[in-house]
C-alpha cells in the first residue's frame, strides 16, 4: 500500500514536540561538532586543516645493500587499502615493479578502535600504533599509513607519501623501470602538486569535514576550479599532467579521482557535477586505471566499508550503501551534454 500525502509530508508527520525536536538538535549539533574534531582539526571559521605531523625526512639510498638484501630483511611498505595517501605509494610500488625489493603489508582499518591493525603482527605488532613505538618513534608521531620500515635496523624510513612516492621512484631496481620523475618535468609536477594538493587532494576532504555552510562552500568552490583547470589542462596538454608522460602529478591525483563517486560525492557531498562532466579527466582516469597492476590497488567495496563505516560523524546509521562495480563504471563512456 501507498502512503498517503499526510505521511510523507515531514513537517505534518511529526509528532514530537517542537521543544524536544530543538532541543535534541543542538544538543547533537554540540555533540557532533566534539566527535568531527575527532577526525580533524578545524580553524576558527571552520574549515578542515589537515592534522600536523613530524614527518621523517627520507634517507639516503644504498642500492647495493637493499638489492643484496634476503627477503625478511626487505624494507615494508605498511599501506591500508582505503588510504589515499597509501595508495600513491602503492601505485609506484606497481608501477616501477618493486616486488622484488620491498615487501608490502597491508594494514587493516579497525573502526572500533578507531586505529590500524596488523593481521597477521609484524614482530610482535598487533597495531600500527605498536610497530611505530617498537621502531623508536617519538610519543608526537601520528601512527599513519603509508610508512616505509627497515627490518633490518627496527626503524621508520618515511611516513609521508609526498617525499615517499619520490623516494620509491628513485628505490634501486635491478631492471629499467618507469621513471615518475624525468627531470624535463620537475618543475610541472612541483607546480601540479602545490595547486592540487590543496584544492583536491586535500580539497575533498576540506568539503566533507567542513564545521559550517561557509567552510563547506569556500572548499566546494575551490575544488571544483581545480578539476576544471586540469581539464583544460588535459585538452590542450594531455594525455597526462605534465604532457606526453606520465609523472608522479598523475600518480597523486588519482587516488582522489578513483573514489570520487563512491565515497567522496555521496559521503563528503562533492556533488556540484559529475566526473562524467569532464570529457578529458573522465579518459585520462581510464587511461591510468588501464596501467598494468593499477586495477590490483583499487577496491571499491573496500573504500565504502571503511569510509562510511569509519567516519561515524558523517555516517551516524551505519549503513553502508551498495555502488557499482568500479571496473565497470571507470570503463564505461561518459555522458554528453
Amino acid at each position: 500500500m501507498g502512503h498517503s500525502e499526510d505521511e510523507s509530508d515531514p513537517n505534518r508527520a511529526m509528532s514530537i514536540p517542537p521543544v524536544v525536536v530543538t532541543a535534541a538538535r543542538r544538543s547533537w549539533r554540540w555533540q557532533w561538532q566534539r566527535l568531527m574534531g575527532g577526525l580533524g582539526p578545524a580553524d576558527a571559521a571552520g574549515n578542515y586543516t589537515r592534522p600536523s605531523s613530524d614527518p621523517l625526512s627520507p634517507p639516503a639510498l644504498n642500492p647495493e645493500d637493499l638489492l643484496q638484501r634476503s627477503a625478511d630483511q626487505r624494507p615494508i611498505l605498511v599501506i591500508g587499502r582505503s588510504c589515499p595517501w597509501a595508495h600513491r605509494t602503492w601505485l609506484v610500488h606497481q608501477l616501477r615493479h618493486l616486488h622484488n625489493s620491498l615487501t608490502l603489508v597491508m594494514a587493516r582499518a579497525d573502526h572500533n578502535a578507531g586505529r590500524w591493525a596488523l593481521d597477521p603482527a609484524w614482530e610482535g605488532c598487533k597495531t600500527l600504533l605498536e610497530l611505530y613505538q617498537h621502531c623508536g618513534a617519538p610519543p608526537s608521531y601520528r601512527a599513519t599509513v603509508p610508512v616505509l620500515v627497515d627490518p633490518k635496523t627496527r626503524s621508520l624510513l618515511g611516513n609521508d607519501s609526498a617525499p615517499l612516492v619520490e623516494l620509491l621512484n628513485r628505490w634501486p631496481h635491478q631492471d629499467a623501470v618507469v621513471d615518475l620523475a624525468p627531470a624535463e618535468a620537475t618543475d610541472r609536477i612541483q607546480a601540479w602538486q602545490q595547486r592540487l594538493q590543496p584544492a583536491i587532494n586535500d580539497g575533498v576532504y576540506r568539503c566533507g569535514f567542513a564545521r559550517n555552510q561557509a567552510a563547506y562552500d569556500r572548499a566546494e568552490a575551490d575544488l571544483f576550479a581545480a578539476l576544471a583547470a586540469v581539464e583544460q589542462s588535459l585538452e590542450t596538454n594531455g594525455p597526462w599532467l605534465c604532457g606526453t608522460t606520465l609523472t608522479l602529478a598523475d600518480v597523486r591525483l588519482f587516488p582522489t579521482l578513483i573514489r570520487w563517486e563512491l565515497v567522496y560525492a555521496p559521503l563528503f557531498g562533492c556533488t556540484r557535477q559529475p566526473l562524467w562532466h569532464y570529457p578529458h579527466l573522465w579518459a585520462w582516469r581510464q587511461r591510468f586505471y588501464a596501467l598494468p597492476g593499477v586495477a590490483d590497488t583499487c577496491d571499491g567495496n573496500a573504500w565504502r566499508h571503511d569510509y562510511f563505516g569509519a567516519l561515524f560523524p558523517l555516517n551516524p546509521g551505519g549503513i553502508v550503501p551498495a555502488g557499482p562495480d568500479l571496473s565497470t563504471l571507470v570503463n564505461s563512456t561518459a555522458a554528453s551534454g
